[in-house]
Parts: structure tokens; sequence; C-alpha cells
């Protein structure tokens, strides 16, 4: 498991731990009010259930005008579903049923004493029952208290399906928010990832790019050391020294340049400028590169085209385009440079008639160090100019395209006109 594989997971339990701590505060605080809920529905109930039994017993006296007798009647005939009924007298003996429990006789003495009573009993192994009972006088002046019993088992089956029904759903709940939080996870941290693997490949490549010039100025210089001194012998060795010094310390500054960019460190200077000024500049800088190599550097179309950017940086651009295009262009070829202003855009157009980029090469051009078979074997290079263009382009929100075949390439650069953001 690699080092992201271990902080996903993490991540997912650290979340999954906060959401089940949520789930199980936020459960108990809602079970704890729905049980207090039930009790109080349960408790009116039976306060219900024994003012039936007091209106009873009130009306069965005003029929008969006698009270013992009629008002047990009226108590028996009375049916409320899962509720017990009793009817006692002033000193708690039982007249509805004949007999009643100890405890509820108890009960009956307490409210007859107190007024009302409210009572659990709890016995281990035995069956859990609530009870309310009240004291009231009859028509007559009797006293009888009258009271209710209920199995608490009522409620505990509707508080137990309830425990599992929530169980159940914040169980699937967990397993769901697990799997979209990893998903989630996994893509948040996929940037992350690509970044990693991109850093691992850049000092990958930076150390191979590296490597080579170093090895080179060290050979060449014990072989410069190790030969007898001679002024000839070592004016060449001195120049094959100097120029692999400055092989070297063109990829350090593009590297220290990329560094900068990533970072934001990069100074950027706004300001209104022509891109046929700067083309001018770009085609005379490199007009010795190109009588050099035996290539023909044309101007075409050179339109008058207004923008607002960095002047160094879109020179910059301009002149790694242009040494690409003579560079894989060879000798008797020729290089094209068209500067256009038109549809609201302001374009340079680079056309060379050198060896091409394979089809399946061209995705991956812009990556940093990159360089297919046919660039290594043309011409010398460290893989990171087109990287720096990109930057630069996307910089001055341009658009920088490539399009190439056996007959050449074509790298067009739209920026766009009015003012341009840069950041």
């Amino acid at each position: 498991m690699t080092p992201l594989d271990r902080l996903r997971l993490r991540l997912t339990l650290s979340y999954a731990g906060v959401l089940t701590l949520i789930v199980v505060l936020l459960g108990g605080g809602t079970f704890a009010a729905i049980r207090h809920q039930m009790s109080r529905q349960l408790d009116a109930s039976l306060k219900a259930a024994t003012a039936a039994v007091m209106q009873a017993t009130l009306i069965r006296e005003v029929e008969r005008l006698r009270a013992p007798a009629g008002v047990a009647d009226a108590v028996a005939e009375l049916r409320i579903p899962d509720r017990s009924l009793y009817l006692f007298d002033s000193v708690g003996q039982a007249i509805v049923p004949a007999h009643a429990d100890g405890w509820i006789a108890n009960a009956a003495r307490q409210a007859a004493h107190h007024g009302s009573a409210d009572v659990d009993r709890d016995a281990p192994g035995e069956p859990e029952f609530r009870l309310h009972a009240e004291r009231f006088s009859g028509g007559t002046g009797i006293t009888y208290v009258a009271a209710s019993v209920a199995d608490r088992m009522e409620l505990e089956e509707k508080y137990g399906s309830l425990i599992v029904t929530f169980v159940a759903a914040a169980l699937a709940a967990l397993l769901l928010v697990a799997g979209g939080g990893y998903v989630l996870i996994r893509q948040s941290t996929a940037p992350v990832e690509r970044s990693m693997e991109q850093m691992r490949r850049f000092m990958a490549d930076a150390s191979h790019e590296l490597r080579t010039p170093v090895t080179l100025l060290r050979t060449r210089t014990e072989v410069a050391l190790a030969q007898p001194r001679d002024p000839g012998g070592d004016a060449a060795a001195f120049h094959a020294i100097a120029r692999e010094a400055d092989r070297l310390g063109g990829i350090v500054g593009d590297l220290l340049l990329l560094a900068r960019a990533d970072a934001g460190e990069r100074r950027v200077v706004r300001g209104s400028l022509y891109l046929d000024d700067v083309a001018s500049q770009a085609v005379a800088a490199v007009r010795t590169l190109a009588e050099r190599k035996g290539v023909t550097l044309e101007v075409g179309s050179f339109e008058e085209a207004q923008i607002l950017g960095d002047a160094e940086l879109v020179e910059r651009l301009l002149l790694i385009v242009l040494d690409n295009a003579i560079k894989y262009t060879p000798q008797g070829g020729s290089v094209r440079l068209d500067v256009t202003g038109r549809d609201g855009k302001r374009s340079v157009i680079v056309t060379d008639s050198g060896v091409g980029i394979p089809a399946e090469e061209l995705p991956r051009i812009f990556e940093r160090f990159y360089r297919g078979d046919s660039a290594r074997s043309h011409a010398e290079g460290s893989g990171l100019g087109l990287p720096i263009a990109r930057w630069i382009a996307d910089l001055h929100n341009a658009r920088i395209s490539v399009a190439s075949d056996a007959g050449g390439t074509r790298v067009q650069i739209d920026f766009p006109p009015g003012v341009v953001s840069i950041l």
C-alpha cells in the first residue's frame, strides 16, 4: 500500500468515525426524546383510563343512588384495550375486581392519602407495569380511588422496534457514507497524486538531464588534465567545456524559471505591446542560428497586433517556438513566421518544413523533459522549452496549438485582444 493509499484510508476512517460519533450522539438524544414522549403518552392514556373509571362510577351513583353494588357493576362493564381497571374504597380495599395485587393495593392507599400516585413495578424476571391512581368523591360523598395499569412492554416493544430500524438505517448510511467518502477522498487526492507523480518524474528527468552535461564536463576536464599542456589542445578542451557549461547553465536556468512559475514567484510586468514588434526582435535574434544551420527564415504577414502582456516573456515564447522550428528543420529547409490581427484574435504562426512530430507524440510535447524519439535523434535539447512556452501562453490567456505531419510542423499562438488578466 502506497503512502497516498494509507492517507486515503486514514481519511476515510476518520470521516466514518466522526460521522459515527455524530450519529451516536444524535441517535442517543433522539431516542431519549422519543422515549420521554412515549412515556408521557403512556401516562396520558393511563390518566384517561382512570378518568373513565371515575366517570362510570359517578354516572352509576346517580342512576342507582346506592354506591357499592351499582358502582361495581359499572366499573366491571368498562373495557379499555390493554388497560387493567381498578376501583378501591377510601382505605385501599378493592371493590372491582374483588382482589388486587399487593403493590396495586399499596398504590391505591398511597393515592387515597396523597390524592394521586404514579408507580412503576420493576421486579427482576417479571413483567414491568406502570400504574396511575387518583382519589375522588362520588355524588353521595363516598371517597373512592380509581386506578389503571398498563404493561410497559407495550412501550418497550415500540421503542425496541424503533431502535432496530434506526440502527439498520444508520449502518446502511455509514456504509454508503464510507464508500462515498472514499470515492470523494480519492477524487480530491487525485490532483495530489498527479502532482506527486509529476514531481517524481520531474526529479528523475532533471537528474538524467543534468547528469549528462556534468559527466561530460568531468570527463573532458579529466582528459585535458591527463594530457601534456598544448595551447591548441587546451583551447579545444576549454571550448568543449564552455559549451557543456552553457548547456548546463541553460538547463538550470529553465528549471529555476519553472520552479518560480510553479511557486508564483515570477514577477510579471504587464503593459501594452505589439506582437509584430516583438516578433521582429525574435526573428532578428534567431536569424544567425538559421543561417548557420542553412535554414531559410521567412517573414510573411506582418500585421499590427496590439496585446497586453509581458514583453520579455512574449519574446521568450516566440524564441522558443522559432528555435525549435530551426533545430528540427534540416539544411535547405525553411521556417516562416506570420503575425495577424483578424477575427478578434492576435496570432503568431510559425511554420517549418522540418521532420514533423509523430501523431502519438503530440499530446505529450508540453510535458517537462519529454522528448520523442524523433526529437532526440535530430537535435539536442532538455525538453523544457515547450513547457515554458505553454506556461507563458497560459499566463497571457493565450492558446497555443500544434499541428504536424511528415511535411513539417505548424505552431499557432492566439492572444486575446484587449485587456488580458496577468496573474
